[in-house]
């Protein structure tokens, strides 16, 4: 059966829980109403998709097509705001407090059940042989121009891959695993609810982005974690390409295809976290500030 967004909602955070939830466990959960909670699970129970509370394999087959089947991330770059540490390592690969920034988006993945995992890498390409050792199911694209265009050309390389998939910065310092979800109801974009940013950023509503720009007030600063559906995903195979042919598109962010350059094929929503959840670590200072083993 077609989930409707809420049905959807109950029915996977009951199956990515950590145990058993009482409606007042899921109402907290999803931060709504008790009523339509209760009202979700007497449908998904009178469906069969529930049982005592507990998903059904029913259930579980009708979540199967909001699943996440893969993961992009976009690590080509060459990380210029944080030299000197990236004239020998890509931003990635950097160590916070012992650990590569890249490690933590990756287990995130892995527990949530993501294991098609694609890394496009073009600046000290050979470094990222190292996951391997941890990562063995990772596949590698190489992005030969990646210090001839923006991060455009790296989507190019991946177009083909982005259905049912999350779409990752790769220098993103993930402190909440549990953002990176196992099923998703359409596309969205990660974001941080804010007063004022100069920073990228979003303009909502009903949950719905309606422009990208630098710099807000009352906005959503954006995070570099997207995911796309099945149908999204087969637009941005053309749409990418089409962007990145035009005069100027190499110059462009992949990010600005569905949200800037081909916005009215896409209605993509807004996935909320907080700062606590995720870093971007962009500058020398920004990384010393985190591990004081820099401050030298």
């Amino acid at each position: 059966m077609k989930l409707t967004e809420r049905q959807f909602d109950v029915l996977s955070a009951i199956a990515t829980g950590d145990g058993p939830m009482t409606q007042r466990d899921v109402t907290k959960t999803l931060g709504c109403s008790l009523g339509s909670v209760n009202k979700a699970i007497k449908e998904l129970t009178d469906e069969g998709l529930l049982s005592d509370g507990e998903v059904t394999e029913r259930g579980l087959a009708a979540l199967e097509p909001y699943r996440v089947k893969r993961a992009v991330f976009i690590a080509a770059g060459f990380g210029s705001r944080m030299v000197p540490i990236t004239l020998n390592t890509p931003k990635p690969l950097v160590r916070v407090k012992g650990v590569r920034i890249i490690d933590h988006l990756l287990d995130a993945c892995l527990a949530a059940g993501i294991e098609e995992i694609y890394i496009v890498r073009g600046y000290l390409a050979e470094q990222f042989d190292q996951l391997l050792y941890k990562y063995p199911m990772i596949h590698f694209l190489e992005n030969p121009v990646y210090n001839e265009a923006n991060n455009i050309s790296s989507a190019v390389i991946a177009k083909s891959l982005l259905s049912r998939a999350y779409v990752f910065e790769a220098d993103l310092l993930l402190s909440n695993p549990k953002i990176v979800k196992k099923y998703h109801y359409h596309s969205d974009f990660l974001a941080i609810p804010v007063e004022k940013t100069d920073d990228w950023c979003f303009t909502v509503k009903n949950g719905v982005i309606l422009e990208e720009k630098v710099g807000g007030t009352d906005c959503w600063q954006m995070v570099g974690i997207s995911y796309w559906d099945e149908e999204d995903g087969k637009k941005l195979e053309k749409d990418i390409a089409s962007v990145y042919e035009s005069p100027g598109g190499r110059e462009r962010y992949w990010e600005q295809v569905p949200l800037v350059y081909k916005k009215e094929n896409y209605k993509v929503h807004v996935s909320e976290c907080s700062a606590e959840d995720i870093i971007e670590i962009d500058t020398l200072r920004e990384l010393k500030a985190i591990d004081k083993t820099y401050d030298v």
